[in-house]
């Protein structure tokens, strides 16, 4: 069983979802945004050359609490389109869509 979301419950949302961080969650206005996501780079913390080259457009569903490992944390979906899963993390750049 699937732990509810912070913007929509239960409701399922696909694979190309993702949580906002305090970054930008300012208290549930992100939900719902649709981010264009794009990996620029490693962060010295696993592969060398994590980038696929590719773009992703995720919608952000959740929220994700202090200690969040970026600022956004995306699907296992989201995050090897445009990365190798092995990196774990990376540098992104996004917009709104």
């Amino acid at each position: 069983m699937h732990a509810a979301s912070s913007c929509t419950g239960f409701a399922q949302q696909g694979t190309m979802i993702a949580a906002a961080s305090d970054a930008f969650w300012g208290g549930g206005a992100a939900c719902g945004k649709r981010l264009a996501v794009t990996c620029v780079g490693a962060t010295n913390q696993g592969v060398p050359h994590p980038c696929t080259g590719r773009t992703v457009t995720v919608k952000i569903v959740d929220y994700c609490p202090a200690g969040c490992r970026g600022t956004i944390d995306l699907s296992q979906e989201a995050f090897a389109a445009i990365a190798n899963p092995d990196a774990g993390k990376v540098l992104i750049e996004y917009r709104e869509v």
